[in-house]
């Protein structure tokens, strides 16, 4: 199957795109390819609505029992919101001290401007800022679809799935009938990133008619930073949490979560390494099965660090190319929206691109720069789904009750 493969396919319609560029630059092959960069964008539009708010509601209601959100929901909750916050901390320190791509030129691709932004970056206050973020998240759930408002989803999400678990009675159908229409969603979201190859070729295909190899040198550059940063999130801040709550030393660590690593690392899916990482949590560390059967599911759709990481140095890049001076209030802003929006990313391949979207509406940068993400993501999101799956072990080890390995 083509995901299995995918990055190599991804890197191999890079380069086809680059020689088809270069014999041959003008329409007809130009209009084709424009179109094929639409369609591909569209597509991933498409999604994104019912995507992040069925892939929610669905993990909360996987939980099963109010009554154990209500006992270990807290502390879950608090834990997953606080690498949250670190990770978001670590991707804000980078931005402002590691920033080589800076030393190139702005790169405007012919993009029209953002359709709407959160705040006025020149003009705006914090508390313009909160004002804002609010007026996103509480709106109608079906004008938040319709509209994409990737904040507003999240929040009803939250809001119904919680509401469900303590309103539905034992035996309900309603978490069957939302685990199945989940399913429905993700084989389609499966088919869109089985495109992206496609998708690449356009873009790739675009900007080497467009741009110059600053870009790509640029782009290599903030690769490198994403790496390093989620390194350091991955390497030493999780290990440093297990050892100073449980005693647990990172080379026990390791040796124990190594598989679900793994796993995660080649499939760059949270909700595909969910079985491995149970069965780990629980022989590996000797996490009892109530933790793991409640603080994985719930991790696997809320607790992202590597995607908030991500999707927050990911903005800020994108928006020097595109000439968009953030200052401070602007990249908090950038931040503050990744975190929020890592929480209703999707455990699936790339499904962090559902939530840029609103990082990027946040601050004026055009929804086609996705475009350009796409070129590098697909290795990236395998180092940060590695990451995301680190921490929802770690969570286990914080939160529950267990004799774990030092």
């Amino acid at each position: 199957m083509i995901h299995r493969h995918l990055t190599w396919a991804v890197l191999a319609a890079a380069a086809v795109a680059l020689i088809i560029a270069r014999a041959w630059p003008d329409a007809p092959v130009a209009d084709v390819m424009a179109l094929t960069k639409f369609g591909f964008l569209a597509g991933l539009k498409l999604i994104i609505g019912p995507l992040i708010f069925l892939s929610l509601v669905s993990g909360i209601l996987q939980l099963g029992d109010a009554r154990r959100f209500s006992v270990l929901g807290v502390q879950t909750i608090v834990y997953y919101l606080a690498t949250t916050t670190i990770a978001v901390a670590i991707g804000l320190g980078v931005v402002y001290f590691v920033h080589p791509w800076t030393d190139g030129p702005p790169i405007v691709l012919d993009a029209h401007a953002a359709d709407a932004t959160l705040i006025d970056l020149e003009t705006a206050t914090p508390m313009d800022l909160l004002r804002a973020v609010l007026a996103q998240a509480l709106v109608n759930p079906v004008r938040a679809i319709a509209d994409l408002n990737i904040l507003g989803i999240v929040t009803n999400a939250l809001l119904f799935g919680i509401a469900a678990l303590f309103a539905l009675p034992a035996g309900s159908s309603i978490p069957k009938a939302v685990h199945e229409l989940t399913q429905i969603i993700y084989r389609v979201t499966a088919w869109v990133v089985n495109l992206m190859p496609i998708g690449v070729l356009a873009i790739v295909y675009e900007l080497a008619n467009t741009a110059d190899a600053a870009l790509l040198a640029q782009l290599a550059q903030f690769a490198l930073v994403v790496f390093g940063a989620t390194a350091v999130h991955g390497l030493l801040v999780l290990p440093t949490i297990a050892f100073v709550t449980r005693g647990v030393r990172p080379i026990a660590l390791f040796r124990a979560i190594a598989r679900p690593l793994l796993v995660a690392f080649t499939t760059s899916s949270s909700s595909a390494t969910l079985p491995v990482s149970m069965h780990a949590a629980g022989e590996n560390l000797r996490v009892d099965a109530t933790t793991t059967s409640f603080v994985l599911p719930l991790g696997a759709t809320m607790n992202m660090d590597g995607t908030a990481l991500f999707e927050g140095i990911a903005a800020v890049f994108l928006a020097h190319l595109f000439g968009i001076e953030l200052g401070t209030l602007g990249t908090v802003t950038v931040f503050l929206m990744a975190m929020l929006s890592s929480i209703g990313a999707p455990g699936v391949p790339s499904g962090s691109m559902a939530g840029m979207q609103m990082v990027m509406l946040a601050v004026g940068i055009p929804l086609e720069a996705i475009g350009i993400l796409l070129l590098i993501e697909r290795p990236l999101d395998t180092f940060r789904t590695a990451v995301n799956v680190e921490g929802d072990l770690i969570g286990c080890l914080v939160v529950g009750n267990r004799d774990a390995p030092s």
